[in-house]
């Protein structure tokens, strides 16, 4: 098999599969199944990448129960891995009394970086570019007159100095108020138009211009708020012993973080987001203090209910990329109903935190095994072929023998079929 095949960008969609069917021996059954694109217009997918030649479905589920800031919501999640949307929706239902899960969004400012090489005198570097933020600050929102009519666009910027092991160098910060966009295209062509005259202003050289996925200055502050009638004392303390371990350990953390970020990215996944923009954002921000720990944390209050507190940037958007081509993503815009990039964004934040208490809760108390498992156990008679009614009768007959194994999901198959 050669992988080298020029111009395969140029091939049809069909004539791109039917090459790589050849090549890997794929068969009738495989291109049928990447040929199932239901009612979704295969063009428009072949514009969203290059060398498309098929679709990927993954299961589309709604998480209820959800109140958040006093609304309720249906949840659209798109995710592949058990139990999640389940544990999102039981934790939503723990936590709806009052207003539900308070989540408040700062302003959408996403940061541009202006990296200046070989620049003579740093100080005097500085002192002109800070001298000329006006003029810098005009130029850039000339890129994007319809962010600046609706009170965004580039509202501030700052110079540090950073020593690496090549040398000093100069970097500008710009800083966007994106509005109800990502904001990814537009702060990108803001730092290449200011480029040639930060040059120009130094005597450096204007290297990389880009955004920067550590989005400090689009967070998103989640918290709620859990009596102690509804979980117990003992519940509230395993909480706190759990959550003060992921504070504290980063190998804990990556794994608390985790189990945060599988609902905020199943969220993104449903509403055509960038989920890598939104992993970065996450992690970068839970090392800021120079330590990785956790976003979020759990403690008792003076009353003794439990409080979840969560702390994440979230750079999220309702117009421009996938969110307006991608026919599902505007279906899942639409089911939960929000107006803003802000309110997508206080959503997703809620569902986080609702996920980590699911995670957190069962971990400190029956482990995660018992709620994950059951929902394998369906995996494997699927696996095994069953279908229908005979998906949760095999399931509940391994559940009940404690064998969970795909062997014994085929016997039971054959069992019940004969």
């Amino acid at each position: 098999m050669n992988s080298r095949i020029p111009g395969f960008y140029k091939y049809s969609m069909e004539e791109r599969l039917k090459k790589v069917a050849e090549l890997v021996g794929l068969d009738e059954d495989d291109i049928k199944i990447l040929k199932s694109f239901g009612d979704v217009d295969p063009s428009i997918l072949d514009a969203m990448i290059e060398n498309v030649i098929g679709v990927y479905p993954m299961p589309y589920g709604v998480a209820v129960n959800f109140r958040i800031n006093g609304r309720d919501y249906l949840v659209p999640m798109v995710i592949e891995e058990s139990s999640v949307v389940a544990a999102a929706s039981n934790a939503a239902k723990i936590m709806r009394e009052g207003d539900g899960i308070e989540s408040r969004a700062s302003e959408q400012i996403m940061i541009g970086q202006i990296q200046l090489i070989n620049v003579d005198s740093f100080e005097d570097a500085k002192k002109k570019i800070l001298e000329n933020r006006d003029r810098l600050l005009e130029v850039a929102n000339m890129q994007s007159k319809t962010l600046s009519r609706l009170g965004g666009g580039a509202k501030d910027l700052e110079v540090r100095y950073i020593n690496t092991r090549k040398g000093g160098m100069l970097i500008v910060h710009i800083y966007v108020d994106v509005k109800d966009a990502m904001g990814a295209n537009v702060v990108n062509s803001m730092c290449e138009s200011i480029g040639p005259i930060l040059e120009e202003l130094t005597g450096g050289r204007a290297l990389l211009k880009i955004l920067s996925n550590l989005a400090d200055r689009r967070i998103v502050k989640a918290r709620v708020k859990i009596s102690k009638e509804i979980l117990g004392e003992d519940v509230i303390e395993r909480i706190e012993y759990a959550s003060a371990f992921a504070e504290s350990d980063p190998y804990r953390a990556a794994t608390h973080n985790k189990g945060i970020m599988n609902g905020v990215i199943a969220v993104a996944l449903a509403t055509g987001q960038d989920t890598r923009a939104l992993e970065a954002a996450a992690h970068a921000y839970a090392s800021r203090s120079g330590r990785y720990t956790s976003l979020s944390k759990w403690y008792s209050d003076e009353d003794g209910d439990l409080v979840g507190e969560l702390e994440i940037p979230i750079p999220v958007g309702i117009v421009g990329g996938a969110t307006k081509v991608h026919p599902t993503a505007r279906i899942s815009l639409k089911i939960l109903g929000v107006k803003t990039a802000k309110e997508l964004a206080e959503v997703m934040a809620a569902v986080g935190l609702a996920q980590n208490f699911s995670a957190i809760r069962a971990l400190a108390t029956v482990g995660i095994q018992r709620g994950h498992m059951k929902l394998h156990a369906r995996n494997l008679a699927i696996m095994a072929g069953a279908r229908g009614e005979l998906v949760d009768k095999i399931a509940e007959e391994m559940i009940r023998e404690g064998n969970i194994k795909y062997h014994r999901a085929k016997e039971l198959l054959e069992k019940y079929r004969s």
